[in-house]
Order: structure tokens, then C-alpha cells, then sequence
């Protein structure tokens, strides 16, 4: 079965699973389709997107990829939330970091067919880049893909927020003020978001604790593509996964019951049959 690459060259993802899903999202409904690709963070998310823009290219369709990754909030914005709310919500990820009217926006422009810039983040420089660098689509698309760490997770009941789960929770939100925010959050903001997404598709990882290893696999992709940009250390991203981790746990128990195909993966991001 022929699989394509990671950035950090590991295995990719069946091409067969990849041509089904594209298939799939072709017979939504709705013009175009909004395909999600949900996973945790490093499971392959942006790999398959890409892949997908591919066959779909290669069919003469038009394709929009969009990252939940890519309309975060600035440095400044957060550091206003931080003021005004939480000081960890300085730090992008957790549900309320994102520019939700941009995503929305683009999304509608898209398939109105009007000119779009998508959004473009960059993590080293932890903000947008600049407006003139954003790529710039012209005409009708006939799919947009968006991928997410958390899309389609819903909210947790209060009951389920009481008890921190890592370190960062107990340290640094011992009174829960945070991560009820960010609950809330998901509750009430995103669900127009997630209200678009038809199909979504999920690349299920074995547990939470591949995320580090995965996240910082990452940022020896993204430094090496980068020189002068100093990337995380490997202790600042055991930390800086905490922040994702109460969610990601909550994506993990929901996104296969919700999910229109999944693709289960090891620890080093192969897939595990039978597919489905």
C-alpha cells in the first residue's frame, strides 16, 4: 500500500485511504465540501491535507487548505487575555485562541468564490504572518479541507473539569479559572465552526503520551526549514503540550464515534488495520 511522507520522514499515509476519503468528501452535500482532518498534534494532519490538495489536483479540482493552526490569535491579542482573564492564555492552542470570525470568514468567502487569502501562522515567530504573504485564491474551489488538533471536540461537563490532569493544571490553575474559560469556550464558540465541517475524517492516535515525541518532531521540521529560529527545547514542549492535553484526551474518547472514517495509528504513525 503506498504511503506518503512526513515531514520529519517518517511513513505517511496510505494513498488508498487517502483517494477514499477524497471520494467521500466529494459526494457532501453541500458546494464545496468542508473536509475535516481531525488528530492530535503531529499525527499527520497537515501531511494528509497536502496529500488530498494532490489527488484532487491531479483530477483538475481545485482545493483550499485551511489549519486551525493558522488563525490563532497574535502575541498581542493573547497577552490582552492573559491581562484580562488568565495568564496562560498567552499561550496559543487552548480553545479561545483562536480568531474564529477570520476562520469563519474565509470559509464563507471561499464558497461564495470570491478572492480569499488564507491565513498563515508561524509558530517560530509565534504570530501571523504578515497579510501580503497569505496565498491568495482566485474563483471557485471545489473543496476546502480544514484540519485541527481540536475540531469537533466538544465541550466537558463541569463535573469533569474539577481535577487538573498534569502538572500545568495543578501549578498554574489550581482554581480551575482557566480551564473553565476555555470550556466555555468550546462550548459556545466554536460549534458554528464545527457546524460546516461535512465529512470529517479522524487519524487516531494510540494514546496522548506520543504527543511530545510527535510535537517535537515537529519543531526540528519546522527550525530546519527556518535557520536563525530557535525552536522549542525538548523540556519546553512537555510543557507546552500540557496546554493541549485535557482537550486532546477529550478528542481522543469522542472523535470515533463522531468521525466519518478513521484511520487508527501506532506509535510511529503507521496505520493499524483494517481500515475503516
Amino acid at each position: 500500500m503506498t504511503a506518503t511522507t512526513h515531514p520529519d520522514g517518517s511513513a505517511g499515509l496510505p494513498l488508498q485511504w487517502a483517494a477514499a476519503a477524497l471520494e467521500m468528501a466529494l459526494t457532501a452535500a453541500t458546494a464545496p465540501p468542508v473536509l475535516g482532518i481531525a488528530g492530535v498534534q503531529g499525527s499527520g494532519k497537515s501531511t494528509l491535507a497536502a496529500q488530498l490538495a494532490s489527488l484532487a489536483g491531479a483530477r483538475g479540482l481545485r482545493v483550499a487548505v485551511l489549519s486551525l493552526d493558522d488563525v490563532y490569535l497574535s502575541r498581542q491579542r493573547r497577552a490582552r487575555l492573559a491581562a484580562d482573564v488568565h495568564p496562560l492564555l498567552q499561550t496559543r492552542g487552548p480553545p479561545g485562541s483562536h480568531d474564529l470570525p477570520l476562520a469563519l470568514e474565509v470559509i464563507s468567502q471561499l464558497r461564495a468564490g470570491a478572492p480569499t487569502r488564507l491565513p498563515r501562522f508561524d509558530k517560530l515567530a509565534d504570530d501571523p504572518w504578515p497579510l501580503g504573504q497569505w496565498p491568495r485564491i482566485e474563483g471557485k474551489v471545489d473543496l476546502i479541507v480544514l484540519e485541527g488538533w481540536c475540531l469537533c471536540v466538544p465541550a466537558e461537563s463541569q463535573q469533569a473539569l474539577l481535577e487538573p490532569i498534569n502538572a500545568l493544571e495543578r501549578e498554574e490553575d489550581g482554581d480551575g479559572r482557566w480551564r473553565q474559560w476555555c470550556n466555555q469556550r468550546l462550548a459556545s464558540d466554536y460549534p458554528p465552526l464545527w457546524q460546516l465541517v461535512q465529512p470529517l475524517i479522524c487519524l487516531q492516535a494510540p494514546d496522548f503520551d506520543v504527543v511530545p515525541l510527535w510535537r517535537w518532531q515537529q519543531e526540528q521540521s519546522l527550525a530546519a526549514n527556518r535557520p536563525g529560529r530557535t525552536p522549542m527545547t525538548l523540556a519546553q514542549i512537555r510543557r507546552f503540550v500540557q496546554f493541549f492535553e485535557r482537550i486532546s484526551r477529550q478528542g481522543l474518547r469522542i472523535w470515533p464515534s463522531i468521525a466519518d472514517s478513521t484511520l487508527a495509528l501506532d506509535d510511529q504513525r503507521r496505520p493499524i488495520p483494517p481500515l475503516r
